[in-house]
């Protein structure tokens, strides 16, 4: 048992210097685990910012004009004064978001209380800004329309008051969701793609050759290359947590980052052994890089991080029982959102520790079967 446990610890050792030795992939993994976690976290807009929004006015009518002042920074940009055909031609290249044609008998129509019209044309091909924006218009119009009709401004008390209240993420705070799911997406990626590129760069190099005559087992090569790989990124993983997203971006992890840890060890197990699995299925590394988006894209769109697990169909839901980033995502979000403790989340725990334990064997036979052919 000593001698197979030195065997494993030296060739793992061996894996870190050739990764060390590996320019490309060690900048790699030092940006996965600093600028795209500060990136997703920071790039995208959690509110409209700053809108492009043309204005056609044919009312000219204080009412006209209280709709207009109504769009002011930082949700939007300082409305254009333009005609149809520069409206339609800003759409068309695609200098604004939004285009609002008031009609030229709006205010007559308010004040004698009949049905008034206004168009609001939106570029769709801008998704979120056209999902959120349009909803923020047709508040921003009805509530300057009600104030002017009623000459002063008031809401109307609903008959029943619905208290909201925002839990573990009070604020709604895009960030805090978006850096720590990067982390969770980084960690799968990262330990597929090392252990894979691992053994391609081994056979490419022509190294695995010297280890089949040295006294060493399959077995012994394989949990080398998974623990090594698997501490590079749990180590990354910890950093990133400690310095990008509670140091940089300020985000609150109430949860056990130990107990986080210890789920992401078992779950680089299982994913680990799954790239070495892929690695035996390529020839060389731009088959595997296209094996590895056939495999990583149905991995983070239905393993629950962007969408829940419940608004997806039954059928996907039980498929995706079986892969490793499912129950990941559950403990992870559990863990570091909600403050969860292992009783809470045991039972990811025991579908990790399974499902790696069917990959492991698997890719183990994988592994033997590609061995026994290069010999």
């Amino acid at each position: 048992m000593g001698r197979h446990l030195a065997n494993i610890y030296r060739l793992g050792v061996k894996e870190l210097w050739s990764l060390a030795r590996d320019p490309m992939l060690t900048i790699f993994i030092v940006f996965s685990f600093t600028a795209a976690i500060y990136s997703s976290a920071t790039a995208v807009p959690e509110t409209l910012h700053k809108a492009p929004i043309a204005v056609i006015d044919n009312d000219v009518s204080p009412l006209s004009q209280r709709i207009i002042d109504a769009f002011f920074p930082p949700h939007f940009l300082t409305p254009k004064h333009v005609t149809p055909a520069e409206a339609d031609a800003g759409m068309d290249a695609g200098r604004y978001t939004f285009a609002l044609n008031i009609p030229p008998s709006l205010q007559r129509d308010v004040l004698a209380g009949r049905a008034a019209e206004v168009q609001l044309n939106v570029d769709a091909t801008r998704m979120a800004q056209a999902f959120t924006g349009s909803g923020y218009i047709q508040q921003m119009i009805g509530d300057e329309v009600s104030t002017f009709a009623n000459r002063y401004r008031a809401s109307v008390e609903p008959p029943v008051d619905l208290a909201v209240r925002m839990r573990f993420n009070p604020n709604l705070t895009q960030a805090w969701f978006g850096s720590l799911m990067e982390i969770i997406n980084n960690v799968t990626m990262l330990s597929i793609i090392l252990t894979g590129a691992a053994l391609i760069r081994e056979r490419e190099h022509g190294t695995i050759e010297h280890l089949l005559v040295m006294p060493v087992t399959p077995t012994e090569i394989m949990l080398a290359k998974v623990w090594s790989m698997g501490l590079v990124v749990l180590v990354a993983a910890a950093f990133s947590l400690t310095f990008v997203v509670r140091g940089a971006l300020h985000v609150p992890i109430d949860g056990s980052v130990p107990l986080f840890l210890a789920g992401a060890a078992l779950h680089l197990f299982a994913t680990t052994s799954m790239g070495i699995f892929m690695a035996t299925l390529a020839r060389s590394m731009p088959q595997f890089g296209m094996l590895l988006v056939l495999v990583m894209l149905p991995l983070q769109m239905l393993s629950g991080g962007n969408t829940p697990r419940e608004s997806m169909p039954q059928f996907a839901q039980n498929i995706m029982l079986a892969a490793p980033t499912t129950h990941f995502v559950e403990l992870s979000q559990a863990i570091l959102y909600r403050g969860a403790g292992f009783a809470v989340v045991w039972q990811p725990f025991l579908w990790l520790a399974v499902i790696g334990s069917v990959l492991f064997a698997l890719s183990l036979m994988r592994f033997r079967k590609a061995l026994s052919q290069m010999a």
